[in-house]
């Protein structure tokens, strides 16, 4: 009972909190690369995935033909994981910060779940709108399972970070 309280009344450590979010970030990112790196194996094409994504996002207007058939670009692997993690550290740095506030205010927590639940929806409606053509060229149910994988993996990371923290609706 003594450990409760004192964990409860322990004063905010903003480096930690945002250690925690970046490892979550990371842990999620991670999580993604791994399953595309299977999912594109079992397929026959390793790294097709990031390199697909790479060429979408710093590729000047490639169209999905020359995406499906061009060959796997180490450059385009190396750029898009760097700035997926650090999409992801930043995302793990918002969830971590607001867990405290969560934790400091319990009746505020079933609003953040809620946020969370209406971003991931609002990413994989956009990601369905804006990039059609690079779900055509990945398979969408691959996506969707690195996304709902990804949110697992942050989720649980930081709920093992935050034992105490309560959500009343």
């Amino acid at each position: 009972m003594a450990t409760t309280a004192s964990a409860r009344s322990t004063p905010y450590d903003s480096t930690r909190v945002y250690q925690d979010g970046i490892v979550a970030g990371v842990l999620a990112a991670a999580a993604v690369a791994l399953w595309f790196l299977v999912f594109d194996t079992v397929r026959g094409r390793p790294l097709y995935t990031p390199s697909v994504l790479g060429a979408a996002l710093f590729g000047r207007g490639a169209s999905l033909a020359s995406l499906q058939s061009a060959p796997v670009s180490m450059d385009m692997v190396l750029m898009f994981t760097w700035v997926h993690g650090l999409v992801f550290a930043a995302l793990g740095g918002i969830a971590a910060r607001l867990l405290v506030v969560a934790e400091r205010s319990p009746h505020v927590g079933f609003g953040i779940i809620l946020l969370f639940v209406i971003f991931e929806a609002c990413f994989t409606v956009a990601a369905f709108l804006i990039a059609e053509p690079i779900l055509h060229a990945l398979t969408w149910p691959a996506v969707l399972v690195a996304n709902l994988l990804a949110a697992a993996v942050m989720a649980g990371y930081l709920w093992w970070r935050h034992p105490y923290l309560r959500v009343e609706p």
